[in-house]
């Protein structure tokens, strides 16, 4: 692919499209998070092990008698008439289903809100919810904890649209929990204007490159950094080892030492890249193409090597009282169709099939970018973060912390 984004979105940006990366890093709020927790019902508890999700009875599912669906989602996240301020998909569902949603926008951060519906699971209670999304990460210890149901694909005849890539994850392997709600990469940025014209394409580049010195910022999100520094020195990200991850830190503890490193952000990074304080930094692609709005010289790369691919998944939690109508929506969304209008407004990846042809006949622009709408050569670069243990998260994600901290 070109080391440039295509031209950027201006519709998109017009609305002042809010980064959902931006929101994941940082609690906002959550706003009617405990309305929604107070709708929990009793209910069976989980696994006690863990090992499975346990699911529902039909006599427990209320889909036929209650035409609704509770859903979660990250703010700015779908389609919105901009007049009426309505999710057109949505009231189309609606039309077509008879099928009530009640769509709300507290999924603000992974973390945040596992805290919020733990206790609820933890005690065999239901979350008030019927589907929600989380990422990777988060899929990966919910499966693990038996948090989430086994997905009916007869209820789902549209998940044979998931994009191959996307199709059998490490985490969910052949998809039997979770499917795909919107995808994104994480790469390097480069302010030209502080590189000296220069090109920084590669993570050794970015954290040996004696130029950049002190004008370089990582992520705080240790899948994205970590994977991208496992990618360039040629291991596996979706089947990496200790041993692996171990040497990964070592060198982003040598490069912090060595002053290469002026800090770690969330997407905090786009001010000082865009003017300049900033010389080059790990970063998503939604961010740097709304900041090439304003500076279309800004540089953009998915190293040679590799890059991160996150995804925000659709899952279904235990006890949930709606499971089959929340079938039928996310089915509704695996109409390419529909998908189409979805990534046509949010500008993330599409995790389906025929997406691309819609959109070049409705947005040829939108469907020109292998950011939002990657070719083959595009998605072989891309690879995802395996699932990890609950001892492997506890062990990782201090090493990051103590790597991180000032």
């Amino acid at each position: 692919m070109n080391d440039q984004i295509p031209p950027t979105l201006t519709a998109a940006l017009a609305r002042g499209l809010v980064s959902r990366r931006t929101l994941m890093m940082g609690a906002v709020g959550m706003t009617g998070v405990a309305a929604l927790s107070a709708c929990g019902s009793k209910g069976r508890s989980p696994s006690a092990t863990g090992s499975a999700a346990p699911t529902a009875k039909a006599a427990d599912d209320m889909s036929a008698s209650e035409k609704v669906i509770n859903w979660s989602n990250w703010p700015e996240y779908i389609d919105v008439d901009d007049k009426t301020q309505k999710h057109p998909t949505l009231d189309a569902f609606t039309s077509k289903t008879g099928i009530k949603v009640n769509y709300t926008e507290d999924y603000n951060d992974n973390d945040e809100f596992y805290a919020k519906v733990r206790p609820l699971l933890a005690a065999g209670n239901d979350t008030g919810r019927d589907v929600w999304c989380s990422t990777d990460w988060m899929v990966a210890r919910l499966i693990r904890q038996g948090y989430v149901q086994k997905l009916d694909l007869s209820n789902i005849p549209n998940a044979g649209n998931v994009e191959d890539s996307l199709k059998n994850v490490e985490f969910d392997p052949g998809r039997l929990y979770s499917l795909p709600w919107q995808s994104g990469f994480a790469g390097i940025a480069y302010n030209p204007k502080s590189t000296g014209g220069k090109k920084v394409e590669s993570v050794d580049q970015l954290l040996t490159d004696p130029s950049l010195k002190g004008k370089v910022t990582l992520l705080t999100e240790m899948r994205d950094t970590v994977g991208l520094v496992l990618l360039a020195m040629g291991k596996k990200i979706e089947s990496f080892t200790d041993a692996d991850f171990n040497a990964a830190m070592d060198e982003l503890k040598k490069a912090k030492d060595a002053g290469q490193i002026k800090g770690f952000t969330g997407n905090e990074y786009t001010k000082p890249l865009a003017s300049g304080d900033t010389a080059a930094c790990f970063a998503w692609t939604g961010d740097v193409v709304q900041l090439q709005a304003d500076n279309p010289n800004l540089g953009y790369t998915l190293p040679t090597t590799g890059c991160t691919l996150w995804s925000d998944n659709f899952v279904i939690p235990a006890l949930a009282r709606h499971k089959k109508n929340a079938e039928m929506l996310i089915n509704y969304y695996y109409d390419p169709e529909v998908m189409a209008q979805v990534v046509d407004y949010v500008n993330y990846i599409s995790p389906v099939k025929g997406t691309k042809a819609i959109l070049t006949k409705t947005d040829p622009a939108v469907a020109k970018n292998p950011l939002i709408l990657p070719d083959a050569a595009t998605l072989q670069k891309a690879h995802v973060f395996r699932g990890l243990s609950a001892d492997e998260e506890t062990r990782y994600n201090a090493a990051f912390a103590e790597l991180t901290a000032s």
